[in-house]
């Protein structure tokens, strides 16, 4: 029996129906603009994304953060609205950033906004709804390289690319030296995607992050930047996991940032775009950028969002570069969206309507 054509590509069916990534890949090169979402623990701090890595906040009290994340204000429909009006075609929702706090009903961990939260809320379930009735495209970021939590993630001795907190005294949780087997952690990546593509309907794509811990093994010298053979970073599995990927979801595109292996479906570097060999590219940036750049909601960076003129600045030049754009807001630590945003976003979305999307080159 035929595949169902996922509510994002029926635009493309026809193309769908003989070859569905080459449907996903035409689709994403023409939707050119996506609406991307860090929400997690550190939305409560409002002290930046990287708050547990910065303020050296060990494992067991930063757990704690889960006794307070409600999600009250996380709406999927308001999300997919604001994404419509903004002019943009999909989605791109943290499911796990690098302090490992899952937003999914996953069985791989209690560490989740459904078991371990009075949330008690599946939000990838929620988003995953309202995007196939919006018809617009789901993207799942996966916080792969980088995990402060797991005991046998990537640990500092073997790995540079702020890959843990630099604790003093040692975290007693992480394993180290012959304890420590990152093949345990990829299993648990490996599952926690399955569950990502198995649950949750039509997947977009799987947007993974953490590039630079595995560019940079100790003893091994930072790799060419993208690089370009399979064999980089070998004791990752990245290809493995990337044809698990197309195996259970053929349209699902792939990328990790600017390139870790040459093998991704696009390239999705941050604030610049790089040389994607001829491959579809995303430049991925953020609403707050003053007075330092976050994709978690900041409470220093209240009104110092970028205007409306700025993002239209970043539109420009992201069609110069014939690269999408996913802009970035962090939701507040409630899950609502940033009134701040969303205002400038919709007037953008008015100024798309009418004068349509900056001049992009003729080959893309």
């Amino acid at each position: 029996m035929p595949r169902a054509v996922p509510s994002y590509l029926r635009g493309y069916s026809d193309l769908y129906a003989h070859n569905p990534r080459a449907a996903a890949l035409q689709w994403f090169r023409d939707a050119r603009h996506g609406l991307f979402l860090h929400y997690g623990l550190y939305s409560l701090e409002g002290r930046h994304e990287w708050l547990q890595q910065r303020e050296k906040i060990p494992v067991a009290d930063y757990e704690k953060l889960a006794d307070r994340f409600t999600a009250a204000g996380f709406d999927a429909d308001a999300i997919c609205r604001l994404a419509l009006d903004a002019g943009m075609r999909y989605v791109n929702l943290t499911t796990r950033h690098h302090e490992c706090f899952c937003l999914w009903d996953t069985r791989q961990t209690s560490f989740n906004s459904v078991t371990g939260a009075p949330a008690k809320r599946d939000l990838v379930a929620e988003l995953a709804q309202s995007c196939e009735k919006h018809g617009l495209g789901l993207f799942l970021y996966y916080s792969h390289g980088r995990d402060w939590k797991h005991p046998h993630a990537p640990n500092n001795d073997t790995y540079a690319g702020a890959a843990r907190p630099d604790y003093d005294p040692p975290e007693p949780s992480y394993a180290i030296g012959k304890a420590h087997n990152l093949n345990l952690y990829l299993d648990f990546m490996k599952a926690q995607i399955t569950e990502l593509l198995t649950n949750y309907g039509p997947i977009a794509g799987i947007w993974l992050d953490g590039i630079a811990v595995p560019l940079n093994h100790r003893g091994r010298g930072p790799q060419p930047s993208p690089p370009n053979s399979p064999a980089n970073a070998p004791e990752f599995r990245c290809q493995e996991l990337y044809n698990h990927i197309h195996a259970l979801q053929p349209q699902t595109l792939v990328s990790y940032k600017q390139g870790l292996l040459g093998t991704e479906d696009f390239f999705a570097p941050e604030h610049k775009a790089v040389e994607t060999g001829g491959k579809p590219g995303e430049i991925c940036t953020t609403m707050c950028d003053r007075p330092v750049v976050s994709w978690g909601y900041l409470e220093a960076g209240r009104g110092q969002h970028k205007t409306e003129a700025e993002v239209w600045a970043v539109l420009e030049r992201a069609a110069g570069a014939n690269c999408n754009l996913l802009l970035n807001t962090g939701p507040l630590p409630d899950g609502s969206l940033d009134d701040e945003d969303t205002e400038v976003l919709r007037h953008v979305g008015e100024r798309l309507r009418r004068d349509g999307f900056p001049t992009l080159s003729e080959e893309r």
